[in-house]
C-alpha cells in the first residue's frame, strides 16, 4: 500500500477525476433529456443515447478502472484485472460501432429519403443498437479469451504488461478502430457532396416556389445535422488516434522509450472525449440546446411572488360597494 500510494500522481488522478465527473454529468444530461422530451424521441436520437450510455459507462466505469490498474491494482489477480482492461476497450467500440451507425443512418435520411421511413424505423434501430454492443463485447473480452501476454511475475495489474501490443495495433486499431473511421469518413464525405448537389439542383428550378423552399429547409436541417455528427466523428479520432499511434510505436520500436507525461496525456484525451460529446449536442443541436434551457430555466427564470397590499386583501361590506365598484375590484 505505502509504495502504491508513492506512486500516486495526484495531478494526473485530479484531471481524471474530473474528466468523469463532466463525463457523468453530460452523457446523463443527453439520456435524461431524450427520455423525458418526445420531441426528442427520434430514430437519430436513440443511436446518441446509445452512445451517450458508452460515454457514461467510461466516466462511471472505466476511468477508475484505468486509476487502479495505472497503480498496477488489483494485484495477484489475474483474471479480475484483465477484465477490468477489457472494459474501457468494450466502451470504445461501442462508441465506434454507435458512430458507424449514426452514419449510415445520416446517409439513409439525406440520400434515400423515401425509404427512410421503412428501413430505420424503431424496432430496427434497436436491433442495430443491441448488434453493435453484443458485438463490442465480443472484441473487447478477445484479451480474455486469450489474446494476452502471460501472468507477470510480479502479479501487478499494468496495460502494457497485460494486453498484447499486436491485439492492440492490429486487431483494435487497424481493423476496429481504423477501417470503421475511413467508412464514416467517406459517408460524410458522400452526404456532404449529395446536400450541396440537391440544393444546387432546387435553386435551378423556376416552379413551385413554396415547394421549392421547404425542400431547401429541409436539406439544410438535414446538413446541420450532419455537421453536427462529422464533429462527434471529428472530435472522437483527433482524441484516440494519439493513443494508437503510441501503441504502435511500442510494437515497431520495443527499444524506444514513451516518457509517462506523453502516455498520461493522451489517456487523458482519450478518456476527455466521452465528456466533449454533450456539449457538442446541447451548442450545436437545437433540439438538445432547447431541451438543456427547459431543464434549467429554473436558474435564470425563478419564480417570482406578488406581494399584495392590505388593501386588496381587506374584506368589503357587499351591501356598501355599489356595482361598478364590484367590477372595479374585480
Amino acid at each position: 500500500t505505502v509504495k502504491v500510494l508513492s506512486e500516486l500522481d495526484v495531478p494526473y488522478v485530479i484531471i481524471e477525476i474530473i474528466v468523469a465527473m463532466l463525463t457523468l454529468v453530460g452523457n446523463g444530461f443527453i439520456c435524461i433529456a431524450v427520455l423525458k422530451s418526445k420531441k426528442l424521441r427520434l430514430v437519430t436520437n436513440y443511436f446518441l443515447v446509445s452512445l451517450a450510455l458508452a460515454d457514461f459507462l467510461v466516466g462511471a466505469v472505466a476511468i477508475p478502472c484505468a486509476l487502479l490498474t495505472d497503480l498496477g491494482l488489483p494485484r495477484c489477480k489475474y483474471f479480475l484485472c484483465v477484465l477490468m482492461l477489457c472494459t474501457l476497450l468494450i466502451l470504445t467500440q461501442a462508441s465506434i460501432f454507435g458512430l458507424l451507425a449514426i452514419a449510415v443512418e445520416r446517409y439513409i435520411a439525406v440520400l434515400e429519403p423515401f425509404y427512410y421511413q421503412s428501413i430505420m424505423t424503431p424496432r430496427n434501430s434497436a436491433l442495430i443498437i443491441l448488434a453493435s454492443w453484443v458485438l463490442s463485447i465480443f472484441i473487447g473480452l478477445v484479451p480474455l479469451i486469450g489474446w494476452r501476454k502471460p501472468i507477470p511475475d510480479d502479479g501487478w495489474c499494468i496495460f502494457d504488461n497485460i494486453i498484447d501490443a499486436t491485439y492492440m495495433v492490429y486487431f483494435n486499431f487497424i481493423c476496429c478502430m481504423l477501417v470503421p473511421l475511413v467508412i464514416m469518413f467517406v459517408i460524410y464525405g458522400r452526404i456532404f457532396t449529395e446536400v450541396k448537389k440537391q440544393i444546387r439542383q432546387i435553386a435551378e428550378r423556376q416552379v413551385d416556389i413554396s415547394a421549392q423552399e421547404k425542400r431547401r429547409k429541409v436539406i439544410r436541417k438535414e446538413f446541420q445535422t450532419a455537421i453536427s455528427l462529422f464533429l462527434v466523428l471529428f472530435f472522437f479520432a483527433l482524441c484516440w488516434i494519439p493513443i494508437h499511434i503510441l501503441n504502435c510505436i511500442t510494437l515497431y520500436c520495443p527499444g524506444c522509450t514513451i516518457l509517462d507525461p506523453i502516455m498520461q496525456t493522451t489517456v487523458i484525451f482519450s478518456h476527455a472525449n466521452s465528456a466533449v460529446n454533450p456539449f457538442i449536442y446541447v451548442f450545436r443541436m437545437k433540439s438538445f440546446r432547447e431541451a438543456f434551457e427547459g431543464m434549467f430555466s429554473w436558474l435564470w427564470h425563478p419564480v417570482t411572488v406578488t406581494r399584495c397590499s392590505h388593501s386588496e386583501l381587506a374584506p368589503y361590506n357587499k351591501g356598501n360597494v355599489d356595482v361598478g365598484e364590484k367590477n372595479k375590484n374585480i
